[in-house]
């Protein structure tokens, strides 16, 4: 199809002229709205101001403007259709051959926490996507450009096709103004429920799972693979305003990240964000292999790294501070591999020692997630399974120890429930059926995945050894018989934290009390599956 008439009207203005200027020198008649009219003006282009081309003003602030039968025609009109001809022709209807619009920055405007409901609602673009869809569903016979990414792939189609375009090309086009608009109204519906439900949280709670939902995904990077070498992955952003992740994470140096890299980052950043003191988590498969908080980040690491030294070979790294130097002389230890470190930032000195030691500066990835801030309480967790997704609020519940039950005859002490209280917040990162040790705010010991509480209690354990000793265990669900309790106090844990409600309650709170075990119901359970 020949480009011979287009209309361009774009809130991002990069490239526009020079596009503009190449389709004026192939003889293509310009249409224009407002700013991107008077651009192309200035530029010396001649260009036909859409208001002169309908016979019908721009008004309402320029609400209205390419709303109007003699564009929506011109794009909708089935050139091979005689009827659609006729009907052109005698409402004086020309054809559009070409559109080239981009969309007014809702999501940015909505983005900024100065921006008023008004200021969101006047970024809401109507007549752009309204042009963009009417040209994207005329695809047979439009062209439609969406992003200025796409306009030196357009300009080459025209040089290899002679000023035509081909519906290979049209087609891909298409697609794209879907997805776009797609993912706009998505955008929209989303952030007018967030201030609906900010004004009335019951707006916010009947609306969580509505009938019908698009999630408003943007891609943010090919990943080197997926979870597999021979399975292809890609990085997406869900829009969560405000929140720290690795999606919106910088990379600041080191090789491309995997699927897998991804996935063990994000477990091990949502950790640390549990704790207010200087907090390191270690992370292999998803699971905390070690986790500790100390006065200091350099102690805290350390003794992080000493909960499983073995299992930290090759593992992901998460802090909660700022990474300092002393703490990155510790990390590149000679003896020590680390795939991924993530942290809100990283001091000068502790990224030139990362970056330039020979070992470190080839292998390591360096991740900058920016300052912590809480999850908004709109957060979802989302899952695939085939044919599908699982949506689920995001599990954001953290450690109250006013919830807590006292269920065995003696309480915790002091130290023991600061442990508990710890381990429990650890617990909740671990992959069910889960159990941990924790000595002194340091993971000794970690049982996860299995089938079976008493072999995730019997893992953990073994784990920690000697250490074990004066621990506190966490489980993310109740103990549904007493050998999970017998186990824990044979390795000589002396406190457990649970979540209690089993019809073994009596059982085990009768096997606390024999080893003099101080035990702790919360009430809720912490799965991760």
């Amino acid at each position: 199809m020949p480009i011979r008439r287009a209309l361009l009207s774009v809130y991002d203005k990069s490239g526009v002229v020079d596009l503009a200027t190449a389709l004026h020198a192939r003889g293509v008649e310009l249409l224009s709205t407002g700013g991107t009219y008077q651009a192309l003006r200035d530029a010396g282009l001649p260009v036909i101001e859409v208001s002169a081309y309908t016979g019908f003003p721009e008004m309402m602030d320029g609400r209205v403007k390419t709303l109007h039968p003699k564009i929506h025609g011109g794009l909708l009109c089935v050139r091979d259709d005689p009827h659609h001809r006729e009907a052109a022709a005698a409402n004086g209807i020309g054809m559009i051959d070409l559109v080239v619009v981009n969309l007014y920055p809702f999501e940015a405007t909505a983005d900024k926490p100065q921006a008023s409901t008004a200021d969101k609602i006047e970024k809401i673009d109507i007549g752009g996507p309204s042009m963009l869809r009417s040209a994207a569903k005329n695809h047979a016979y439009v062209t439609v450009l969406s992003d200025p990414v796409d306009y030196p792939a357009f300009l080459a189609e025209l040089e290899a096709h002679a000023g035509h375009t081909t519906l290979a090309f049209r087609s891909r086009c298409a697609r794209q103004v879907f997805r776009t608009t797609a993912r706009y109204d998505a955008l929209i519906a989303d952030e007018l429920t967030r201030i609906a439900g900010d004004a009335d949280p019951a707006v916010w709670d009947a609306e969580r799972f509505p009938a019908q939902t698009a999630i408003p995904l943007r891609k943010v990077q090919d990943l080197r693979y997926g979870e597999n070498p021979h399975q292809r992955a890609a990085l997406y952003d869900l829009r969560l305003p405000g929140a720290a992740s690795v999606v919106r994470a910088r990379q600041l140096h080191g090789k491309e990240l995997s699927y897998n890299n991804l996935m063990d980052a994000d477990a091990a950043w949502e950790l640390v964000k549990e704790f207010p003191d200087p907090t390191c988590a270690i992370i292999k498969h998803t699971n905390p292999c070690g986790c500790a908080a100390a006065d200091t980040l350099g102690a805290a690491f350390l003794k992080a790294y000493d909960g499983d030294p073995q299992a930290a070979f090759g593992s992901i790294i998460a802090f909660n501070r700022e990474l300092d130097a002393r703490t990155a002389e510790s990390i590149s230890d000679p003896g020590r591999f680390v795939e991924v470190i993530i942290a809100p930032s990283f001091a000068a000195e502790a990224f030139a020692i990362l970056t330039t030691r020979p070992k470190w500066k080839a292998n390591v990835r360096l991740i900058a997630a920016g300052e912590i801030r809480p999850l908004p309480r709109q957060a979802s967790a989302i899952r695939n399974v085939l044919g599908g997704v699982l949506v689920q609020d995001y599990d954001t519940l953290g450690f109250d120890p006013s919830t807590l039950t006292i269920a065995s005859e003696r309480a915790p002490t002091p130290a023991e429930m600061a442990d508990l209280a710890f381990a429990w917040l650890v617990a909740k990162h671990l992959k069910s059926n889960a159990i941990c040790l924790v000595r002194g705010r340091e993971l000794v010991g970690a049982g996860a995945g299995q089938m079976s509480r008493v072999n995730s209690s019997w893992i953990a354990a073994h784990l920690a050894g000697e250490r074990a000793r004066g621990a506190a265990l966490a489980s993310d669900a109740f103990f549904p018989f007493a050998d999970g309790v017998e186990a824990a106090a044979t390795a000589g844990v002396t406190a457990i934290i649970q979540p209690g409600g089993s019809k073994g309650d009596a059982e085990t709170i009768a096997a606390a009390n024999r080893h003099q075990l101080a035990m702790v119901f919360t009430g809720v359970r912490h799965f991760r599956h």
